[in-house]
């Protein structure tokens, strides 16, 4: 027996949705788009408390853009939703570049973590 019919058959009721690994690609997929927008409009403030932005920080962002745009695709794939994590790691280590990439990295990984536990409560 599977977890799901342990769950139904200890009284436990099903998501109700008709296809919930997709609904939570969807969530999942938002998500990282709302962080790359985040890490874009992120540059604004970066050059209005310091005199303009530096070379590696454009890099932090661009490269995290990208990777966050990438891994909306990935996530059909087990690894993807762990590579999401190691996102929101990469991003708090490059805090020392600017803090507002810490920022964005533990906001983002608390919202992942929500991400992953209504993940692992849907599809029990």
């Amino acid at each position: 027996m599977s977890r799901r019919e342990v769950k139904l058959l200890l009284g436990g009721k099903p998501s109700g949705l008709r296809h919930p690994s997709r609904a939570l690609r969807g969530l999942a997929s938002l998500t990282l788009t709302v962080e790359a927008l985040v890490l874009l409009l992120s540059i604004q403030p970066i050059r209005v408390t310091q005199d303009g932005i530096s070379m590696p920080q454009l890099l932090v962002v661009v490269v995290g853009v990208g990777a966050a745009v990438l891994l909306t695709g990935a996530l059909r794939w087990p690894w993807g939703w762990w590579a999401v994590g190691g996102l929101q790691v990469a991003l708090i280590a490059t805090g020392f570049l600017h803090w507002t990439f810490s920022v964005i990295g533990i906001v983002f990984g608390l919202v992942w973590l929500y991400v992953l536990y209504v993940r692992r409560r849907v599809l029990l």
